[in-house]
């Protein structure tokens, strides 16, 4: 899983919509700090998507397994 903690930042060039920049600089956004949010925030979700396009097939072999055989330490639940 992809972490950001305590990166460096760095600086780049980015093309906004001129009404939302306007709009967001009116209410006192800070603009690099919800960028860099919102931008961390879909790299994650992308990130766990393609895990589990990834894993796919391995999660349905688990999940059939256990409809099949039931879980492995079943008997030893006590609820």
């Amino acid at each position: 899983m992809p972490r950001f903690d305590n990166a460096p930042k760095k600086s780049t060039n980015l093309s906004l919509n001129s009404k939302v920049l306007e709009a967001a600089r009116s209410m006192g956004m800070n603009l690099s700090q919800t960028v860099d949010a919102l931008l961390a925030a879909e790299v994650q979700r992308r990130y766990w998507e393609r895990w589990n396009a990834d894993n796919q097939e391995a999660i349905a072999a688990y999940n059939a397994r256990i409809a099949n055989e039931g879980l492995p330490l079943a008997k030893y639940r006590s609820f």
